[in-house]
């Protein structure tokens, strides 16, 4: 080890043997934890620290020494910069590989619970142009990226893109993204090059001022496609011009809606939704339970699952897992806009959909009246306050509960609740199986974990869903 200065350390032939969450490599030197960017598990290679811990410290690569065979080279321009797709220069079987062992790694450790018998993670049929939904930000603060002017020359500051990770005033300003399929790019682009020609104003994250804010876009199997314009402070004449431009230009957009967002965030839940042309939603469609294809509303404010294809494949497993006979009462947990209600609906007597959001609620009421689903119900409000014991006295005892946390998982009171039902099966799918483990070192307590399956939902990161069967021991 060579010491340059008091933060500023170099660590030679360092082995990478394990990857963290953000896409960073692992490596360890004298019991010392250090976390590398752009590092694969495999490397071997000399690290510069440029931030020291006292049990680790972050550092770059200065020096490959040996290349890992699970590297491989980036297929985006952005790759290292822009905050999403961190791991695309492992290939994507050591994606997979390092995801199984993350999901491991949180149920044996954190919850004790045996994993001997994990199935295989069910990869992803496609990892590029996988997603339904984007949001893109609108800003004066351009991330300048390596080698670009930073004279007194003054460079053109405006972007439309992501945000830098750590830094919520600065836009990297995107060319092409690989997590959207045609007409997405070429949308977000023909709106920036706009917007840029009638001098319109970008959004300033630190002062609040600007006319545009966001764009969102949601495409969907059928072909259908929304666009969501958002405004901040614009005239009434820029609004109408940029959106009979995007109405123009993009013919094929279904539904093309503007938001005039004032509020210090981005969220549009509060917000009002115009339309410009078409209906304020879009439809997807999925093959159900039963083999019958139903139909889900998608708004500008709903809850869809952003890998559709891969969605299937998770409500399926959850199907699966569940076993029914055709007479069960099912409590589905967190249903969104209800599409694992429905999509198993035709399979049990009766659905009871709890979910926090009232817009996702009438989401899922319109859903099943889509499809003509007549057993399923649904309910709005805060998960610990209505699964209550009078809640179970008015609906029954359920033979399978279905829950579909957030990432922070289930409130304290809402697994409390669970050990007091006692439902013969829980069915829990995560998106994180940290907090996901620390639901069931509580559930081990009454049920047995008989079966878990990882799914790949979102390639190129780190993150894993995770669908785990309990059963209540007799």
């Amino acid at each position: 080890m060579k010491k340059k200065a008091a933060v500023d350390l170099l660590f030679e032939n360092v082995s990478i043997i394990d990857i963290a969450e953000e896409g960073k490599g692992v490596g360890k030197t004298n019991d010392f934890v250090l976390f590398v960017e752009k590092a694969v598990p495999g490397d071997v290679a000399d690290i510069r620290v440029y931030r020291k811990k006292k049990n680790f410290a972050e550092g770059k690569i200065v020096e490959l020494k040996t290349a890992s065979a699970y590297r491989t080279t980036p297929f985006c321009e952005h790759f290292g910069t822009c905050g999403g797709c961190k791991w695309q220069h492992m290939t994507y079987e050591a994606q997979l590989k390092f995801k199984q062992k993350s999901v491991e790694g949180a149920l044996s450790h954190l919850a004790k619970i045996d994993v001997t018998g994990i199935l295989p993670i069910v990869a992803s049929p496609v990892d590029k142009y996988y997603r339904n939904k984007l949001e893109f930000t609108f800003s004066n603060k351009r991330w300048l990226n390596d080698g670009e002017n930073r004279t007194d020359e003054t460079p053109d500051m405006d972007a439309l893109g992501f945000h830098i990770p750590g830094r919520f005033d600065k836009i990297l300003d995107v060319k092409h993204c690989y997590l959207q399929a045609d007409p997405s790019n070429n949308i977000r682009n023909s709106i920036r090059d706009y917007a840029k020609q009638e001098g319109m104003s970008f959004y300033d994250l630190r002062n609040h001022e600007g006319a545009l804010r966001n764009i969102i876009i949601r495409t969907a199997s059928t072909g259908e496609l929304m666009v969501i314009v958002v405004f901040a402070y614009p005239a009434q004449e820029e609004v109408d011009k940029l959106m009979d431009f995007v109405g123009e230009r993009f013919p094929q957009i279904t539904s093309l809606l503007y938001i005039v967002n004032q509020k210090k965030n981005d969220t549009i839940f509060d917000q009002e939704v115009i339309a410009w042309r078409g209906p304020e939603y879009i439809h997807e469609e999925m093959i159900d339970a039963n083999g019958k294809t139903i139909r889900f509303r998608i708004g500008p404010k709903s809850f869809y699952q952003t890998n559709s294809v891969q969605a299937v494949k998770l409500y399926e497993i959850t199907h699966d897992f569940a076993g029914f006979k055709g007479d069960e009462l099912v409590y589905d947990l967190y249903t969104g806009a209800g599409t694992i209600a429905n999509f198993i609906a035709g399979q049990v007597k009766e659905v009871v959909g709890v979910e926090y959001v009232p817009a996702a609620i009438e989401d899922a009421k319109i859903n099943s009246r889509i499809n003509q689903v007549s057993n399923a119900k649904f309910y709005a409000g805060d998960m610990k306050d209505v699964l209550n014991a009078e809640f179970v006295a008015q609906h029954g005892k359920p033979n399978v509960i279905i829950t579909d946390p957030p990432r922070a998982g289930m409130h304290p009171d809402v697994v409390a609740r669970l050990m007091e039902i006692e439902a013969e099966k829980i069915v829990y799918v995560s998106c994180n199986p940290a907090t996901q483990a620390r639901d069931l070192a509580i559930l081990k307590e009454k049920y047995d974990v008989v079966k878990i399956q990882p799914v790949d939902m979102f390639p190129h990161t780190e993150h894993v869903e995770n669908v785990v069967l309990l059963e209540i021991r007799n």
